[in-house]
């Protein structure tokens, strides 16, 4: 039953951080250090990003409609407009899914420790809030998603790769890219959301082939662990992203620069006195 506790615990984690720009994969780092699955480190592993899925597929709830080209009611253009917004998603995730799988072991080797996450968290906060002061009171230059073309859409996917640091965030570099390149708050982390859902597919897969190919089996409580994970990230996630859209109609992505930056400095204080 303890276990089963942690693992809501890293679900109701994995659903806030993976889609606020805070990163997941950083806190989720963070967390371990201070509660412990009692599982293989292969398991652990692979459960720190197959969690994802619960939260792809709260994506997947919400946006069902917007998402599904043959959805009933939807008329021919916009069919066409919708098969168009999938390829413009495809077409964004070439740069890091070219990136991630060259570099996976290398990153999870050399980058997946608190001091980098730390430094990521307060680098892209002071992106966050510099980003954000410069675009104060101007208009975007595309304001609905469906508006984002393929040289943009390429251009977020490459701001992508830098989320293959831990504690960047996906959906942290991914906005801020968009408003860099001039798309507003909302388009920026409605793209975001669906680009979410083939990157963080594809990355599950390769954890789970790779924990398969490990020769390590799971035991019953681990599947239950994993389970239980995914459920609850995916309850947190429909919560989340809701607000979330709601948030940035209204607002600007400063406090969330603020929190990285003070996490960041308090992350770092940890580790250099522990």
């Amino acid at each position: 039953m303890l276990e089963l506790l942690k693992a809501v615990l890293f679900g109701i984690v994995e659903g806030v951080t993976e889609w606020l720009p805070i990163s997941s994969t950083g806190h989720l780092i963070l967390l371990s250090e201070f509660v412990t699955l009692q599982v293989s480190p292969e398991f652990q592993t692979m459960f720190d990003v197959v969690i994802q899925l619960g939260a792809i597929l709260a994506v997947v709830v919400l946006f069902f409609y917007k998402l599904n080209p043959l959805a009933r009611g939807k008329t021919p253009a916009a069919r066409q407009h919708t098969w168009q917004l999938w390829a413009k998603v495809i077409v964004s995730i070439l740069p890091s899914g070219i990136v991630g799988i060259a570099l996976d072991d290398w990153m999870e080797e050399h980058l997946y420790n608190a001091y980098v996450v730390a430094l990521a968290l307060i680098v892209y906060g002071v992106a966050f809030l510099v980003v954000e002061k410069r675009n104060q009171g101007k208009s975007a230059r595309i304001q609905d998603v469906q508006n984002i073309d393929y040289r943009t859409a390429l251009a977020i996917g490459c701001f992508q790769c830098l989320s293959l640091i831990p504690g960047t965030s996906r959906s942290g570099s991914t906005i801020l890219g968009a408003i860099i390149l001039g798309v507003n708050r909302a388009a920026g982390a409605e793209f975001s959301f669906f680009m979410a859902i083939p990157t963080m597919l594809g990355a599950s897969a390769i954890k789970l082939l790779k924990f398969l190919a490990s020769g390590v089996s799971a035991t019953g409580q681990e599947l239950a662990i994993l389970a239980v994970g995914c459920v609850t990230s995916f309850l947190v996630s429909l919560l989340v992203i809701k607000g979330l859209m709601e948030y940035v109609r209204k607002h600007s992505f400063s406090v969330f620069g603020i929190y990285r930056i003070v996490l960041g400095a308090l992350v770092l204080l940890y580790f250099s006195i522990r």
